[in-house]
């Protein structure tokens, strides 16, 4: 890969990335002031980022308090800002969590809550439903983690085990009005699934639940099972009361990332193709998809069908996952590029980049990675054999090897993965 495809590449991802940051997407989504209080309220990688937003353009007085991820956090003067763990929980998301309840009770139908939600705020509201404990969901979390379920599965199981999740925060600032506002990182921007939909009607049920568990061989911890399988308390469900009069406005997207990237791509006299925002399954399954349609546009690109002709930009968003069967270290995009590396083979007229826009990788220092036509064979003269590194799901020691890691820290937004696959005309 040149330096000016590798500059490129980067270059898109960054642009990407500004077009959903909460101060350019929030401020303009903005609700008028009430005549009561204000209060906000928040989980999530992009939470604190969206409470400073909401600091430098609110007319009126604020309080309140949100939750994000460690080092994710942003100064704020009238909002405070807690960091816990993710994406397994831990004793401090427990007591925010407590602590954001404890906010919104007593609240008037003069009041405002706004309610900033971001990808990642499931595992940061870990209020545990009543018998159960933070260990039994962090043992469930972990579980969930490694089998490969999508994050519909894991939010509809997250739902049934927490206090907040599912509609029960919004159910809790009643009768105050709740507007939510909502950077999206899942695929169809569902906001009963974003962060678990602590302030949206649930649509599945205790037995869904019990059935996404089923489906993945999980049977312990057995204070788990129990509790979903007696079904009490079901989450608020469409048409319950204390939920009319709210409203969820989406203030970025996938999409929106990607839009942004095809100008950028545009504006560099190269041909974007948006495969689509939301692409789900397996990262090698995904990889594979996407390695057949790259070579067919570096192939056939101009013929009648094809969907552009080179040089080109392929671009997708969406969530890809990994079943863990190894022990190797690296998220699900470094997981794609790897596998796409197998597949392409050293295609030599193709490059590519995958990454988190919320600078996480899965649970490492990097955001994703670059792949270079160069790359299997840059790698097997350091004696790193990409089959036996994707056996292992090891593709941050592949990529590290080869110094193309991407490393943003953290972005304080997340709209999921961001993929761009460049294609250039060979001889």
């Amino acid at each position: 890969m040149t330096p000016g495809d590798r500059a490129l590449l980067l270059d898109l991802f960054r642009t990407a990335v500004d077009a959903v940051s909460p101060a350019r997407c929030l401020p303009p989504r903005l609700p008028p002031p009430p005549r009561g209080r204000t209060v906000v309220v928040g989980a999530g990688k992009a939470a604190a980022a969206m409470a400073q937003a909401v600091e430098a353009h609110w007319r009126g007085s604020l309080s309140g308090l949100v939750v994000t991820r460690y080092g994710h956090g942003a100064p704020c003067k009238q909002i405070e800002v807690i960091e816990a763990a993710h994406p397994v929980p831990d004793a401090a998301g427990r007591e925010a969590a407590a602590r954001i309840l404890q906010t919104v009770r007593g609240l008037t139908a003069d009041d405002l809550v706004l309610c900033l939600i971001s990808g990642g705020g499931s595992a940061l509201l870990a209020a545990p439903a009543a018998g159960l404990t933070l260990a039994d969901k962090q043992a469930v979390n972990r579980a969930l983690l490694r089998s490969g379920a999508n994050i519909a599965e894991m939010n509809c199981v997250r739902k049934h085990l927490s206090a907040l999740k599912g509609g029960r925060l919004a159910a809790a600032c009643a009768p105050a009005r709740v507007v939510t506002l909502a950077i999206s990182d899942v695929p169809g921007d569902d906001p009963s699934v974003i962060a678990s939909g602590p302030t949206v009607p649930d649509p599945t049920t205790f037995a869904d639940a019990l059935a996404v568990l089923a489906k993945y061989g999980i049977s312990e911890p057995r204070a788990v099972i129990e509790h979903l399988r007696a079904a009490r308390d079901e989450t608020p469900k469409p048409g319950d009361p204390r939920l009319a009069g709210g409203e969820v406005v989406i203030v970025a997207t996938a999409q929106d990332a990607l839009r942004a990237a095809a100008g950028a791509a545009r504006a560099a006299g190269l041909a974007p193709v948006i495969l689509g925002d939301s692409i789900e399954g397996e990262a090698r399954d995904v990889a594979a998809v996407h390695a057949g349609i790259a070579r067919q546009v570096a192939r056939h690109g101009g013929e009648d069908g094809t969907p552009a002709a080179p040089p080109c930009v392929l671009l997708s968003g969406g969530e890809t996952t990994v079943t863990v069967r190894g022990s190797g270290r690296g998220g699900r995009n470094a997981e794609f590029l790897l596998a796409l590396a197998v597949a392409l083979d050293g295609h030599p007229g193709i490059a590519a980049l995958a990454a988190d826009t919320d600078g996480i990788d899965g649970s490492e220092d990097n955001a994703g990675a670059l792949l270079a036509p160069d790359s299997l064979a840059r790698a097997a003269a350091r004696g790193v054999r990409a089959q036996a590194c994707l056996a292992d799901n090891d593709g941050y020691r592949f990529f590290s090897a080869l110094g193309d890691l991407v490393v943003t820290g953290p972005t304080r937004t997340n709209v999921n993965d961001f993929r761009a696959l460049l294609v250039r005309r060979t001889a």
